[in-house]
């Protein structure tokens, strides 16, 4: 084995050679822009400048290139990322290509994405993980829509350093007139994004000028090749390394000795000897070890995959968070979040859609729309759904509580995709905003849908027959009052009436429906809308049975009573208010008033949620003390409306 003047071996060298490029960082970034702008030329000629096109590649190009080529004398570099047949017949771009080379200081991997509008599912898929954006212009053309589009994209998705690339230098004769009015145009528009860091630099991704090398036809240019740019870009800094975030994924128990969590760390530095929190548990212990497949660690941080094993046998399992007991993420099931659409089904609200975040996955809704983005404007619109590729702002609710941040703050505990719970495709993406009080949540049971849309098929069996047969029409009769009111007494007295008198019905009680179908929501407003909407739904398909339910909620918002109305339909509706003053509510149930009024418990409706009395109830039973409840008016009732026989 020779050595050389240092006496190392040639194994020697080619150790450190491996350790060295072990050791370089890496950056991802996309390029971005109109179509025919450039992008897969750059990026081509990115490869090809800096010698890190193999050679079975350039024969493949120069094959490609005389049968194929758009780039008439030169060679169309372009082909090294036009990979589908369909790129390559209209010499566009249609999906994300990701491409990988190094250079003495740097590992990239770039994501070239599509142009075209009807693709920015595919930028923002290429985006999600990127570092740097490259947005190429036209010099040609300027600042155009495309370019408002995917500078906005970038700053939505959190990118901190964008390259605005004016391509195509050499058909404006290299004019520094020309890149100055384009650089002004844009930088006047990204002073409205959040995007930190933005350099300009004129190009020509077919001819070579400033991509590796600089250009002598643009002697007026002191900056940057983009190369040069790639190389030393500082990106360090957009990790999180101060908020502990570590997402269990999986429980290793190799051994009966051994059980330790396996996770990616997304944020922050966890040490062994730290003291760790488990969320939502919020149980405690401290990390006794740090290992990866090479071995034990002292500490780790994003984007490292490790195994913790902890002091204490504390219940840890998929899903579940690790954080530092001061440095606590949000506990919520109500948020805010810019939402992409990205699937060609229209979104439903109060659809359950299902949630991934970290490495948790429950079931969501969508609560509201808040507005939708114009992209290419930037202005904001009401809307009712999205549609492939809408973009906008919405309130979400989940199951069970996330531990999550702002997107802007931490972007792996901020974003999440949305699934569809029967095809399991990905409908969109989101990136969390802030949480929402409760006391703002929007409360809605009816959007665009009504009582016909409620029920898909149709029976075999006519009304008049069910009505024939079971002797009575389909109704629902909804008893609303304060807790402690007597409704309850009301309602099973009735059925008892009607029973007797050979009536089918069906008595749904507030706490039974919450003790099953309802059991993951609270008593929240947005919560205690969901829960009437289940009910609403039930009562209609029962109702389209024949039966008649009997329902006593307290249903304390009149609008709300209108929407479950709408949904039931109204000819079947039948409002009972219960009217009993607080007092004698409160010698009714005294320990869940004197809880609220403790502050132990809240959203209790006519102490510190509102209760608004029906403005038109069909009965009104006024109970006062030592009223005896009795349901023989509502017999009445629904004898003289033909709902029961006489």
């Amino acid at each position: 084995m020779h050595n050389n003047s240092e006496g190392k071996t040639v194994t020697d060298e080619i150790v450190e050679f491996l350790d060295r490029d072990q050791d370089k960082d890496l950056l991802r970034f996309l390029t971005a822009g109109s179509v025919d702008d450039g992008k897969s030329t750059l990026i081509g000629r990115l490869l090809f400048d800096s010698k890190k096109i193999y050679e079975d590649q350039l024969i493949a190009l120069e094959r490609d290139n005389a049968r194929e080529g758009h780039a008439e004398n030169d060679t169309d570099y372009a082909l090294l990322l036009d990979g589908l047949k369909a790129e390559r017949e209209q010499g566009i771009t249609i999906d994300v290509a990701y491409r990988y080379f190094s250079t003495n200081k740097r590992k990239f991997i770039i994501a070239d994405t599509p142009g075209h509008e009807q693709y920015t599912r595919n930028m923002v898929t290429g985006a999600s993980t990127a570092n740097l954006s490259i947005i190429l212009v036209d010099a040609r053309k300027g600042i155009i829509t495309q370019t408002k589009r995917h500078t906005f994209l970038a700053s939505l998705l959190g990118i901190k350093h964008v390259v605005l690339a004016v391509n195509k230098m050499d058909l404006v004769d290299y004019s520094q007139e020309v890149f100055e009015v384009i650089c002004a145009d844009y930088k006047d528009f990204v002073t409205r994004l959040n995007i930190p860091d933005v350099h300009c630099i004129p190009i020509s991704a077919l001819k070579g000028d400033n991509v590796v090398e600089h250009s002598e036809r643009m002697g007026w240019y002191d900056g940057k090749t983009m190369l040069h740019f790639l190389e030393t870009v500082h990106v360090g800094s957009d990790q999180n390394f101060i908020d502990l975030r570590y997402p269990v994924q999986y429980v290793l128990r190799p051994s009966q000795g051994y059980r330790g969590f396996a996770a990616k760390v997304a944020s922050g530095i966890v040490r062994k000897g730290d003291e760790l929190m488990v969320l939502p548990s919020r149980k405690k212990s401290t990390v006794t070890s740090i290992t990866t497949y090479d071995g034990e660690l002292g500490e780790a941080f994003p984007p490292m995959s490790v195994a913790l094993t902890l002091a204490d046998e504390v219940d840890i399992s998929r899903g579940d968070m690790l954080v530092h007991p001061d440095n606590m993420p949000k506990i919520e099931r109500h948020f805010e979040s810019m939402l992409v659409w990205m699937s060609e089904q229209p979104m439903e609200l109060n659809k359950q859609y299902l949630i991934k975040h970290t490495s948790s996955t429950t079931r969501a809704r969508i609560d509201k729309i808040r507005y939708r983005i114009d992209v290419n404007t930037l202005s904001k619109s009401d809307s009712d759904a999205f549609e492939l590729n809408d973009i906008g702002r919405t309130v979400l609710t989940t199951n069970k509580p996330l531990c999550f941040d702002s997107y802007q703050k931490n972007k792996s505990t901020g974003s999440f995709i949305l699934i569809d719970p029967v095809s399991f495709n990905t409908v969109a993406v989101g990136m969390i905003i802030d949480r929402v009080s409760e006391e703002n949540m929007p409360s809605r049971i009816t959007g665009a849908e009504t009582s016909t849309t409620a029920v898909a098929g149709r029976s075999l069996i006519s009304d008049a027959e069910r009505q024939e047969r079971l002797r009575q029409k389909g109704a629902t009769v909804w008893i609303t009052g304060l807790h402690g009111s007597g409704k309850n007494d009301l309602a099973y007295k009735l059925e008892r009436e009607l029973f007797d008198r050979g009536a089918v019905t069906v008595v749904i009680d507030g706490s039974v429906v919450r003790s099953g179908l309802s059991r993951e929501l609270d008593y929240s407003p947005p919560d205690r809308a969901e829960h009437l909407r289940r009910v609403a739904h039930l009562c209609h398909m029962l109702n389209d049975q024949g039966l008649i339910t009997i329902c006593t909620f307290i249903s304390p918002d009149e609008d709300i009573r209108r929407q479950v109305a709408e949904i039931v339909g109204r000819e079947r509706f039948h409002l009972v208010y219960v009217d009993a003053d607080k007092e004698l509510c409160r010698e009714q149930e005294p320990d869940l008033y004197r809880k609220v009024e403790e502050g132990l418990l809240q959203f209790l409706p006519g102490v510190d949620l509102p209760f608004e009395p029906p403005a038109e109830p069909e009965v009104t039973i006024v109970q006062r003390h030592g009223d005896m409840m009795d349901a023989g008016v509502l017999v009445h009732y629904l004898q003289e409306h033909g709902i029961i026989n006489q």
